[in-house]
């Protein structure tokens, strides 16, 4: 089959592997659609530390089941289609028996733990059909809209996290993929304005469709005292740091009103992940910094049944399809910024 083999950092290419086994009490699934993701595009640039070259990536994946394991004993049947949430988590640790899934900490997930979905094949094991990250496509939803109800899963998992609801003011620093999902969710969930910034003016406008009352040009203003003239002094209830940039994390404890809560979404580059925070801000303040990077199954449900509602543009986040054949060519323009969200059709 044909599948993305990363050799090393920067040197990637489709190549010819064989067809994974099945596991044995897994699944295999034909790929309709595989996303690229904000980390994807990190393990290209700078390799990653759970995974080892070479290696297929990928987490971000819809399919069709194509074979059934010899002592596979669960619910799907060959032709069914699903979404994958590419995490397995153990089951057994204080937080899985807590159902906070998403706090689980011997998680291992596909593309990282077992070979991932830019493939025309992937595996998927029993440990990852074991809790409910697989779910059934809804009828009707494009499989490359499917792919991508891991990020809005996350994204999910955040807002419930941060309990943005009616009457709050959100800020959404950043307005790449993961901005924009997050920027819908918050008008699905009442708030009553919501900013967005960025210091990009293209993402800006690609930020549009998604509904925001403001945009802000981070790059042409103080993103601070924007945020503080629009709340009348107050500050924003909510901010949601969708970016890698650490600059994001001081801004936004900067920004928030008292008793606001800041969703820390973005993770930060290694070298650069420790910021300096006026903690007495957030210490008379009484500010809620919340961290996020992952779901449970039950966020990925809602995702699912969100992405199909019609109440966000999936066809405006989707910007770039590509054949799988050409993942060389999209990953670059990914990789400079050229693409909202990308996703490959085998």
């Amino acid at each position: 089959m044909k599948a993305v083999v990363v050799r090393a950092p920067m040197e990637f290419g489709v190549e010819e592997i064989p067809v994974p086994e099945v596991p044995e009490r897994g699944l295999l699934l034909k790929v309709s659609a595989c996303g690229l993701c904000g980390s994807d595009l990190r393990t290209l640039r700078s390799g990653h530390r759970k995974v080892t070259f070479p290696w297929t990536i990928g987490h971000e994946i819809a399919g069709e089941v194509s074979e059934l394991g010899p002592d596979y004993r669960g619910q799907w049947q060959v032709g069914d289609e699903l979404a994958v949430g590419p995490l397995a988590y153990c089951g057994v640790c204080d937080f899985c028996i807590d159902g906070q899934y998403e706090l689980c900490i011997n998680s291992r997930e596909i593309a990282q733990h077992w070979p991932g979905g830019f493939a025309e094949y992937v595996g998927i094991p029993e440990p990852c059909l074991r809790l409910g990250t697989i779910q059934r496509k809804p009828e009707g939803l494009d499989p490359a809209f499917a792919a991508i109800s891991e990020p809005m899963s996350s994204c999910v998992s955040a807002q419930e996290k941060g309990e943005v609801g009616l009457g709050d003011t959100v800020v959404i620093i950043g307005t790449g993929p993961v901005g924009c999902i997050q920027t819908s969710l918050a008008r699905a969930r009442g708030a009553y304005r919501i900013f967005v910034a960025d210091i990009a003016p293209e993402r800006l406008e690609m930020a549009e469709p998604f509904g925001p009352d403001e945009t802000i040009n981070a790059a042409e203003t103080d993103l601070v005292e924007e945020v503080r003239r629009l709340t009348d002094g107050r500050g924003a209830d909510v901010v949601v740091t969708a970016t890698p940039a650490p600059v994001a994390s001081v801004q936004a404890v900067e920004m928030a009103r008292r008793g606001g809560r800041i969703l820390v979404f973005g993770g930060l580059p290694k070298d650069n992940s420790k910021v300096s925070i006026d903690m007495n801000i957030v210490h008379y303040n009484a500010l809620h910094l919340i961290g996020i990077s992952t779901f449970a199954p039950r966020h990925q449900r809602v995702a699912l049944h969100f992405m199909n509602s019609g109440r966000i543009p999936m066809d405006k986040l989707v910007t770039h399809r590509f054949p799988l054949a050409e993942f060389e060519q999209g990953a670059r323009m990914a990789l400079a910024g050229k693409v909202l969200k990308a996703v490959f059709i085998p």
